[in-house]
Formats: C-alpha cells, sequence, structure tokens
C-alpha cells in the first residue's frame, strides 16, 4: 500500500460503534452511535477477479488509511466507519496496521448490509 502524507488525508470520516438505542416505545433497537472523527485518505481498488464481481453487484472495497493512534488502533471489525461529507458507509472487513506503525489500512466495502 502506498504511504499518505498528511496533504492526502484529505477526507473526514466517523468511526461508529453498533450498540442499543431506546425505540420510544418503551423497547430498545440496534443502532450505530458515533466514537470519534478522524482525517483518512482513500485507495480505490482496480485489480483481481473478486472487486470487478463486487463492483457488479453495486459494491465498492476500498481501502481507508488513517493515522494510527489510540482510539483508531481500539477499532474492530464490528464497526463502520462513515464519509462526514458524504454520509456514505463503508463496512469494515479487515484491518492492517502499517509497518512504520504510523497509519492504519481498513479494508472496506460500501453498498453492503451489515
Amino acid at each position: 500500500m502506498p504511504k499518505p502524507t498528511g496533504g492526502k488525508l484529505i477526507e473526514r470520516v466517523a468511526f461508529d460503534l453498533k450498540g442499543t438505542a431506546q425505540d420510544g416505545a418503551g423497547g430498545t433497537t440496534t443502532a450505530f452511535t458515533e466514537q470519534f472523527q478522524c482525517r483518512a485518505g482513500y485507495i480505490h481498488l482496480r485489480g483481481g477477479e473478486g472487486v470487478q464481481a463486487a463492483r457488479l453487484q453495486g459494491q465498492h472495497p476500498q481501502v481507508i488509511q488513517v493515522r494510527s493512534s489510540l482510539l483508531t488502533r481500539g477499532v474492530t471489525t464490528d464497526w463502520r466507519i462513515r464519509d462526514v461529507r458524504s454520509g456514505a458507509v463503508f463496512n469494515i472487513r479487515d484491518i492492517t496496521p502499517g509497518l512504520d506503525r504510523l497509519f492504519i489500512d481498513f479494508l472496506c466495502q460500501k453498498g453492503v448490509a451489515v
């Protein structure tokens, strides 16, 4: 993966954790709540058959890179990433810390229900 510099982290994303919330009728429902926001860079995947097949199904796999921090290191695949500007939601499929420990790569997929 190419390493972005601070100038390439031009997107703003929010990390949401699934929890429970009141449904207004005395019960509870499952809902995502925002935990924190940070800058990110998107790397769109172009290659292999799996990527092409996913695109044909309306799914968009891509890597979202963020700086490594105490908050971002605590994220698991149970979370989701949301683009703050567009509202697009990405399900986290895999998490790969960078070898230099400066960045974390989140392999995500847009267009798939959780």
